[in-house]
């Protein structure tokens, strides 16, 4: 006789890059709906510019309690980064500067 498992029961297999990268480009889509440049958010964050950085392009994995602080600085709750981002393009290049 075989079991059967319920969905809830099934092991689920996710990629740890794939989700690093989600959450990696989530922030940034925060961050971007706020209006916020990586500057700005960095030093919100009391964070190296270049830690910032490495995070939105999934080069640094992220603590739990780093990620909290994170989603508190953005203004969502923790469970919001996992939400899949909007794109999964990489957006390449400077962005326009505001009021060009």
């Amino acid at each position: 006789m075989t079991e059967r498992h319920s969905s809830a029961e099934e092991e689920v297999h996710e990629a740890p890059e794939l989700v690093m990268r989600d959450v990696g480009r989530r922030i940034a889509e925060v961050r971007r709906s706020r209006s916020w440049t990586q500057e700005e958010a960095a030093e919100r964050l009391e964070m190296p510019l270049k830690n910032l950085q490495r995070i939105e392009r999934e080069l640094q994995n992220l603590t739990i309690r780093t990620l909290v602080r994170v989603a508190s600085t953005l203004g969502v709750r923790t469970a919001d980064l996992f939400t899949p981002p909007v794109s999964r393009e990489v957006r390449k290049g400077r962005p326009p500067k505001r009021g060009e």
